[in-house]
């Protein structure tokens, strides 16, 4: 996993993955091609970083890329991306079931998300890179 904390001035990741997320990433896309994430807002699966084909599950235009872990996009609602934005997401796995539509599930492993909320001088880096980016 990168550091949590970056150099100053510069962003940090919205997004980690811990080694052992990592490591079920790539088995899923070695059985299953490419994949994506999206933070599940509650409905089936609880608030479950759910992982799918891609192609197999339909984004929103509005929906929020908060950028890639092990070589798969992460995605979330805006809605789950206002409560959730002041802090760094962390994908990590633990024993369990996976989410019911998660690829995943059967594998005894399940993704989970843990998070800290960014510190103040990371914030300002955020908010000037998305400043940036915005035009």
């Amino acid at each position: 996993m990168r550091s949590a904390s970056s150099e100053p001035g510069q962003a940090p990741a919205r997004v980690l993955a811990t080694d052992a997320a990592l490591e079920l990433i790539a088995s899923l896309r070695a059985k299953y091609g490419a994949v994506l994430f999206h933070q599940s807002g509650g409905c089936c699966d609880g608030s479950a970083p759910m992982c799918f084909g891609v192609g197999d599950y339909l984004l929103s235009p509005d929906d929020v890329r908060l950028g890639e872990i092990g070589g798969a996009a992460f995605y979330m609602s805006p809605s789950q991306f206002e409560y959730w934005k002041h802090t760094q997401l962390i994908i990590d796995v633990v024993a369990g079931m996976g989410g019911m539509f998660s690829l995943e599930n059967g594998t005894g492993k399940r993704f989970l998300t843990r998070s800290r909320v960014f510190s103040d001088d990371e914030a300002v880096a955020l908010a000037a890179a998305e400043a940036r980016a915005a035009g």
